[in-house]
């Protein structure tokens, strides 16, 4: 009988490097259990990839597939366990791994939309979506900021008088497809004073010299000045604007023309070139109210693209018109103008700064503006008014003979010399001479007036230049008719809202314009 040896077991030592591993997963059991296995098992795994098996494991048969991954906050609610749990239906050995430190979690509030396809009722906010300049990058841009952060109240005062003009000259912006940055030029020209004037006898909030105000037909006569009026400023300054970029092709260099003079820019790009150094707006030499003028306006857009941000509170302004506009056919003084409105005589002036005289000239076809509640306001009024046969105006125009002096005028017509000069703004250096026209009281209640002390002055530097009168070399073109002297007549077509339709309680002298 054979004797069967006993098997022989062959024992091998272990390596160090198999020790440490049996130790590491050792070590992972007993301190983690489970979850530390399956990490050192599916190292390439993440929880997000791991969610998307999930949702396939447990759909049920016949189910198609999604193409989307849930997200970590889709998959969370059914997981019970904080980091693992196994999955039940015939995947019993793999695991979810909940990674807290991998989870995508919404820290930041969502950036707030901006839909630029309703408008909003802010139009500061309107501004904002239209900023399309670029912008200026320099140190005198931080200079200006402070300027005007150390100054608060300036845009308290700002807001205040702008809101009367603002939402008209964005829509003339806007029209034409030009940046909104430049509704804040005026701010920087004149504060938005349309009676500002300066040494260089530039006139109203947009500052047009009489030479280029005359270049864009900005009528300056013994009447008025529209270098003042709220509409035809804007329309002319939007052109000029238009003209010197296309000038240049650059808005930094459009403005500079604007502050320094078209020609003068292109000279600077010119010597510039000449000299091979780059020719855009900080590069160039130019003076320094003009180094000064993109970075004030890009320091104001800064500081009004985000108000919050420099501690600046802007007052909102209602996106839409404050104003209207009515055509006049006759002449008709303004206090009847703002009696019919119902309308304070300084909001008129306000609105229609360009008259120097109490009486709007129908002949000058410069369209008179109201706020927009009291349009309908001033047509009815004015229907009554004619049905009533009032006069609109109770002035009269003189025009001088050879050798006649104000003197004997003011005589014959019950008037001091002082009272004279004063209604007809006339000061030591206005020429006086044959033709020169005059306005005369035609009753008490003119005489009366106290309209003509709160209009603005005619700038003391020019000469009057209009119905007949004479003028400087290179002033306003001249304007219109003399007067027969007569008292103005009524009859006729009176006054007409601009772009509109005839109103229905009114006759066909009063149309309105949209």
């Amino acid at each position: 009988m054979s004797r069967l040896l006993p098997e022989r077991h062959v024992y091998r030592i272990p390596s160090v490097h198999s020790i440490k591993s049996l130790l590491a997963s050792l070590f992972c059991f007993v301190c983690f259990g489970p979850a530390a296995q399956a990490q050192n098992r599916l190292p390439t795994e993440t929880p997000l990839q791991l969610s998307a098996e999930l949702s396939i494991a447990h759909a049920p048969p016949g189910a198609g597939v999604t193409t989307a991954v849930p997200t970590a906050v889709d998959v969370a609610p059914t997981l019970p366990s904080p980091l693992t749990e196994p999955l039940t239906q015939g995947s019993q050995d793999r695991i979810v791994i909940r990674d807290p430190s991998m989870e995508i979690k919404d820290e930041l509030p969502p950036l707030p939309a901006i839909d630029l396809t309703t408008p909003p009722d802010d139009l500061w906010q309107r501004i904002r979506n239209g900023f399309s300049m670029p912008n200026l990058d320099s140190p005198l841009v931080a200079d200006r900021q402070a300027w005007y952060l150390n100054r608060p109240k300036v845009f308290k005062v700002i807001s205040e008088r702008s809101r009367r003009y603002l939402f008209h000259i964005v829509e003339e912006l806007q029209k034409r497809g030009m940046p909104t940055e430049l509704a804040l030029l005026p701010i920087v020209e004149s504060s938005y004073n349309p009676l500002a004037h300066s040494p260089a006898r530039a006139l109203g909030m947009w500052q047009f010299i009489p030479s280029t105000g005359k270049n864009y037909n900005l009528q300056q006569n013994w009447w008025l000045d529209q270098r003042r009026d709220i509409t035809a400023s804007t329309s002319a300054a939007l052109d000029y604007l238009q003209t010197i970029y296309e000038m240049h092709g650059d808005w930094h260099l459009a403005l500079a023309s604007y502050n320094w003079g078209e020609h003068a820019v292109a000279r600077a790009v010119a010597k510039n070139q000449a000299k091979g150094l780059p020719t855009d707006y900080s590069s160039l030499t130019m003076p320094g109210e003009t180094r000064y003028y993109v970075p004030k306006l890009q320091a104001l857009k800064n500081i009004i693209a985000e108000p919050e941000l420099f501690g600046i509170h802007l007052d909102p302004i209602p996106n839409k018109p404050y104003f209207g506009s009515v055509d006049l056919f006759e002449d008709m003084d303004i206090s009847t103008a703002a009696k019919l409105a119902e309308t304070p005589i300084e909001e008129f002036i306000a609105l229609n700064p360009s008259y120097y005289r109490p009486v709007i000239p129908g002949e000058n076809r410069s369209p008179m503006l109201l706020p927009a509640d009291k349009v309908q306001t001033f047509l009815a009024n004015l229907e009554r008014h004619e049905l009533a046969d009032k006069p609109l105006s109770n002035w009269n125009t003189y025009s001088l003979k050879k050798g006649e002096k104000l003197e004997t005028v003011a005589t014959r017509n019950g008037l001091t010399l002082a009272r004279l000069k004063q209604l007809n703004g006339i000061t030591p250096k206005t020429k006086i001479g044959p033709g020169y026209n005059l306005l005369i009281p035609a009753n008490s209640q003119a005489q009366s007036d106290p309209v003509a002390d709160s209009l603005p002055k005619m700038p003391s530097e020019s000469r009057s230049a209009g119905r007949g009168n004479k003028g400087k070399k290179g002033s306003a073109k001249g304007g219109g008719k003399k007067s027969s002297g007569k008292s103005v007549a009524k009859g006729g077509r009176k006054a007409q809202a601009a772009k509109g339709k005839p109103s229905a309680k009114a006759k066909p002298a009063a149309k309105k314009k949209r």
